[in-house]
């Protein structure tokens, strides 16, 4: 369980990291200036999205006999490693003008959560989950991820986006995810 926990909390934070869902929470950051609500919508919408990218990643892993489900988590680790590699972006139209009727919190939950749908971090925390017995420690992990790359990218977004190389960044990321998905093929671990 901790394995799981650990390594969700780790691919997502760096596969986080650059990301359009990052970029979002920028965005928010640098448009409402009010962290607290911002940092809430980004939880919630996680732990609401991962969880279903979680029970997804569960009835696959039951689906599937052992051996193809190694191939599925490997190769799938291996494409989100070479989806890291290419570099979000996001346009400046695609940010909230006002806050809006429904506040700051409601807007970055619904925001959040549908930048997230199909997002890389979202595939692999279905590969996490088809790969590990423990949906809990996964969509933590992911959880937990996810606030590691974001809270900061919210917190102090005017000083981050002056300091980050999000290039090197990337390698990373698809370092991590090349490797885990090379070990799940291999066997390791599972």
């Amino acid at each position: 369980m901790l394995e799981a926990f650990g390594i969700s909390a780790l691919l997502v934070a760096v596969g986080e990291i650059g990301d359009k869902t990052q970029l979002l929470a920028l965005l928010l950051a640098m448009r409402f200036r009010r962290p607290l609500p911002i940092l809430a919508g980004i939880l919630v919408a996680t732990i609401a999205n991962h969880g279903l990218a979680g029970f997804i990643g569960g009835w696959v892993h039951d689906q599937l006999a052992p051996a193809t489900l190694r191939w599925v988590v490997g190769l799938s680790f291996i494409a989100i490693g070479a989806w890291a590699l290419v570099p979000d972006t996001m346009d400046d139209d695609e940010a909230p003008k006002t806050h809006g009727r429904y506040g700051i919190f409601v807007i970055t939950l619904i925001a959040f959560f549908i930048a997230e749908i199909g997002d890389k971090t979202q595939l692999a925390t279905v590969a996490l989950a088809a790969r590990f017995d423990s949906l809990a420690a996964v969509v933590a992990g992911t959880t937990l991820g996810m606030l590691i790359a974001d809270a900061p990218a919210v917190l102090f977004a005017d000083r981050l986006t002056a300091k980050l190389s999000f290039k090197h960044i990337r390698f990373v990321a698809a370092a991590l995810f090349a490797l885990l998905g090379l070990a799940a093929l291999a066997g390791v671990g599972g």
